[in-house]
């Protein structure tokens, strides 16, 4: 196998990235999260718990809808993530449904982040890391830095930690489902999604730092300067 060279590396032609608006995207990237996690999860735990299964399912299925319907209504944006998750959350409420069982519904996701692991941690295995891909899907990246050697290598390891991540959440969803369907629940609602923002946050922080220390890579936030 060839190794480049620093030297290399720096006769490359100089590439600046401009993050243009971060706070957006990370406000973007919460309440997400709340709409296909915190809050669904929430509405299922509460009414589980006061009235029964069906009309907690039913409440997630038609808060799903009701995101869904709002932000079209509304004219907002629908990503694809979010069509992803809402059509996966109803796909769980309604097998749960069929076989009125809240743990069925709790076990989806779990068999979910062990599929996930294995795609991430498989990806970085034979060298062409899924989290490329994913980077390119919601920052716009030129396709001159994947070229690079460095740059590859990080993307290997942030789907190395995104892999770990994914299998520590599936242990921590078993562990405390094996103490009930309230613990299941209080774990896929508020600590999942802490392990997730916690990894974002890491594997953020990772490449940026490693980017920052490339040669011939200049990271920016903000619009950049006129010409």
């Amino acid at each position: 196998m060839r190794v480049q060279s620093p030297v290399a590396e720096a006769a490359e032609p100089p590439i600046t990235i401009v993050f243009r608006h971060p706070r957006k995207d990370i406000l973007r990237a919460l309440r997400l999260l709340a709409e296909t996690v915190v809050i669904p999860t929430a509405l299922l735990g509460i009414l589980l718990h006061f009235v029964g299964l069906v009309p907690g399912l039913a409440a997630v299925i038609g808060w799903c809808a009701l995101v869904v319907a709002a932000r079209f209504l509304l004219k907002h944006d629908l990503p694809g993530t979010l069509l992803l998750c809402t059509g996966m959350l109803c796909g769980r409420a309604c097998v749960a449904l069929i076989t009125s069982s809240a743990v069925v519904y709790l076990l989806q996701p779990v068999l979910g982040s062990i599929m996930m692991a294995a795609i991430f941690l498989g990806s970085a295995v034979i060298g062409r890391p899924i989290t490329v891909r994913l980077a390119r899907d919601f920052v716009r990246l030129p396709a001159e830095l994947f070229a690079r050697r460095g740059v590859h290598r990080v993307f290997t390891q942030v789907a190395l930690l995104w892999g770990l991540s994914r299998l520590i959440d599936a242990g921590m969803s078993l562990g405390f489902l094996h103490w009930g369907v309230e613990a299941g629940l209080l774990s896929r609602a508020t600590l999942s999604g802490l392990l997730t923002t916690l990894t974002v946050l890491v594997c953020a922080s990772h490449g940026w730092r490693k980017l920052c220390r490339m040669p011939g890579v200049t990271l920016r936030i903000g619009a950049p300067a006129a010409a």
